[in-house]
């Protein structure tokens, strides 16, 4: 096998996502044949001694792939703070696991818990463009103006300006009202921080879909193996389609 980087080894070896992995070597954490590497580094796992923290890099055994609703006031994260729990503790190998796109502290949905550290930077890399889908229930009723600029994509307290997004009202609350947001993107809080600039408070954020994965009829805490057809579409790997059976009415 050729050199390669190393952050693209540890992802594949189910370290998390490239990204992440490359946070790794910024840390000083990943040595290779017993010096510390920097970014940008190559080795080859067959030739080369690679290791993380001291301990040797292994390849995975095999790739998982879970969906689970990520219930309000867990972490979206392998490390717990201030004795939280974290979403990968709700699930008997989540230890060997990593969450891909984060939810924050406050808010509920879908998640997709991997080691495919390909996958993983394939569905959180901008250039993939992969939508994402909330509801969103809001403290008040937009008007109109509200909507299309939103619509349009706002500048954050950053200096950031989100791009376009499509947001529709689902339906009323009380005095609330919940929205369908769709977007390609997915900066810290950044729904949140949108509909707050915009006057309108959030209650409550789900996330119903990542690509082309729904959570379905999953509740809070709840988690299932994705099916390999599922797994092959958020790859963008094409699926063979069963022949519709004709339907013969009596």
């Amino acid at each position: 096998m050729a050199e390669e980087r190393v952050q693209k080894i540890l992802a594949r070896a189910g370290y998390g996502s490239r990204r992440a992995c490359e946070q790794l070597i910024d840390a000083g954490r990943v040595s290779v044949n017993g010096k510390r590497i920097k970014l940008g580094d190559k080795a080859d796992m067959q030739v080369d001694h690679i290791t993380l923290d001291g301990s040797p890099v292994k390849p995975a055994e095999e790739m998982v792939y879970i969906a689970i609703y990520k219930p309000r006031m867990v972490l979206s994260s392998t490390r717990s703070q201030n004795n939280l729990r974290i979403v990968t503790d709700l699930v008997p190998e989540g230890a060997h696991l990593f969450p891909v796109g984060r939810l924050d502290l406050e808010s509920e949905g879908l998640m997709l818990l991997t080691n495919d550290g390909d996958l993983a930077n394939r569905l959180t890399h901008p250039r993939y463009g992969h939508e994402k889908e909330y509801r969103v229930l809001v403290a008040r009723h937009p008007d109109q103006t509200q909507l299309q600029t939103w619509r349009r994509g706002v500048v954050l307290s950053d200096g950031y300006r989100t791009a376009p997004a499509e947001v529709r009202i689902e339906r009323a609350q009380g005095e609330g009202i919940w929205l369908r947001v769709i977007m390609k993107e997915g900066r810290k809080r950044q729904i949140r921080e949108t509909a707050g600039l915009l006057g309108l408070p959030v209650v409550k954020l789900i996330r119903v879909r990542i690509g082309t994965l729904q959570v379905g009829r999953l509740k809070a805490g709840q988690w299932r193996y994705l099916e390999p057809g599922e797994v092959k579409e958020l790859k963008g790997e094409k699926t063979e389609k069963k022949p519709a059976v004709k339907k013969h009415r009596k």
